[in-house]
């Protein structure tokens, strides 16, 4: 997960496949109007997974014909959809790289290297996790197992 405003240029070159598309100019200044938080989704079927939940890019479609999907509920408009979710495994690898220069995404780490991504980026998420869900005790804890 990681917050950030993405300037005009950037966003320009993350959204470059759309290129020459009318709706580029405006794209590209809606995105980079404000911050964003982007998120890796780490799963089987991920890309498949988050578009299901996503619903239709068109917001105002996805009100009819996905009441309860994620641009339903957050998007406004065509353009305003609220989330962005990757066309293709290839497309969110890009992406990723883009967003997160410093991900491992393949190969994946063996011995003193997966250690040390572990040291670095994952025990501290998780030690800020956890400790947050200790200090605010939610009313109707999810229990995880292993």
């Amino acid at each position: 997960k990681r917050k950030l405003q993405l300037s005009p240029e950037q966003c320009s070159n993350f959204y470059a496949e759309q290129f020459g598309k009318l709706f580029f100019p405006n794209l590209t200044a809606y995105m980079s109007s404000g911050p964003i938080v982007a998120m890796v989704l780490a799963r089987n079927c991920a890309v498949s997974y988050w578009k299901e939940l996503l619903g239709p890019s068109n917001s105002l479609k996805a009100k009819i014909t996905h009441a309860h999907s994620l641009r339903a509920l957050y998007g406004t408009d065509e353009l305003r959809n609220g989330l962005h979710g990757s066309l293709s495994i290839s497309s969110a690898e890009k992406e990723i790289r883009f967003i997160f220069p410093e991900a491992i995404l393949e190969p994946l780490p063996t011995g003193q290297r997966a250690r040390d991504y572990l040291n670095l980026y994952v025990k501290p998420t998780l030690l800020a996790g956890l400790t947050a869900l200790c200090k605010e005790k939610p009313a109707d804890p999810m229990v995880c197992a292993a």
